[in-house]
């Protein structure tokens, strides 16, 4: 997603940006962003002003296809792991898991690009499957939505999720601005105020539509691969349709498949340690700790209390939850 380069300021994104969509932003509701000096609520959902031209034009423009897998997360969820993932399972006829594999020179998002980053599909995807992800929430999907194709959905526990953008987004924030205090990000988390937020309504519209059509959308939680990546990675498979045969399972491919995109194998490439993405980020802010209940060191007993209740009241009758 489009974001502000360390050395320009909000002006200049706005320069780039149509008339249409400038005139569109005096209309709509803004709060302080995490990552650029203005989030803007848009369809919903929080969005800075590069992504809103984007979205716009992706609705206007964007023709799914039945065979497409879509990839879809909110921030800071396992968006990275997910890409890997999968394009380890898709692919792993073409690109047999120990030889030479493009996991191992190449990042993740580079391989599964971002939809809102492209500008030609064809070009970017001569094959099928179509393989790319979004942040976008599911009621804003276009044409994706009325098509056959395949959506698989990451979640992650909201207290782990926060902990992980903050430190995320206060390491992308240009120099002009200065850094988002935990306690700032926490209250406008709670509000809901984050990019593609709220959080809640962002898991609630994957959820429930995983539950009326199951074989279109999957939703897994970063939590359960974690416990037990095997189960899950052979779920994933199936689900798009390439599901491992038992001759694969003999050989252990699932077990590989989860050995080259673990955390500690990804963190320690060199593709996934130097350079940048999303214009300004730097792709070793990717990698951080990928444990689950690292909030315990960030937030008090207060913020706790707060934060479940958000996730009471707004999950409650939905049948999604969370331990903590």
């Amino acid at each position: 997603m489009s974001t502000i380069t360390e050395n320009q300021l909000p002006g200049d994104e706005e320069e780039k940006l149509s008339d249409e969509c400038k005139e569109l932003l005096l209309t709509l509701p803004k709060e302080r962003g995490w990552a650029t000096l203005h989030l803007y609520q848009f369809q919903g959902f929080w969005c800075q002003p590069a992504e809103i031209q984007s979205i716009m034009a992706f609705q206007k423009h964007f023709q799914a296809s039945d065979s497409d897998i879509v990839l879809a997360s909110v921030p800071k969820t396992g968006t990275t792991w997910l890409k890997a993932l999968t394009f380890a399972i898709v692919n792993r006829h073409r690109f047999p898991i120990n030889k030479n594999h493009p996991l191992l020179t190449s990042n993740p998002h580079d391989l599964v690009p971002f939809l809102l980053e492209l500008t030609n599909l064809s070009c970017k995807f001569p094959d099928e499957p179509r393989l790319f992800s979004t942040h976008i929430p599911f009621p804003s999907l276009g044409t994706i939505k009325e098509s056959n194709c395949k959506i698989v959905y990451i979640c992650r526990n909201p207290f782990d999720t926060f902990v992980s953008a903050w430190n995320f987004f206060n390491r992308g924030r240009p120099k002009s601005l200065p850094p988002l205090s935990l306690d700032e990000a926490f209250d406008m988390y709670c509000k809901g105020i984050i990019l593609c937020g709220p959080f809640w309504d962002h898991m609630l519209g994957y959820w429930k539509e995983s539950l009326k059509r199951p074989h279109n959308v999957l939703f897994l939680k970063y939590e359960d691969l974690k416990e037990d990546g095997v189960f899950h990675l052979k779920r994933l498979a199936t689900f798009v349709e390439y599901p491992f045969t038992m001759e694969e399972e003999r050989n252990c491919v699932i077990e590989d498949i989860a050995k080259l995109c673990s955390f500690e194998t990804l963190k320690n490439l060199e593709v996934n340690k130097t350079g940048t993405f999303f214009q300004h980020f730097e792709r070793a802010s990717l990698f951080r700790k990928a444990e689950v209940g690292d909030w315990v060191n960030y937030l008090n007993p207060e913020m706790v209390e707060r934060l479940s209740k958000v996730i009471e009241e707004r999950l409650c009758g939905s049948g999604l939850s969370f331990p903590i």
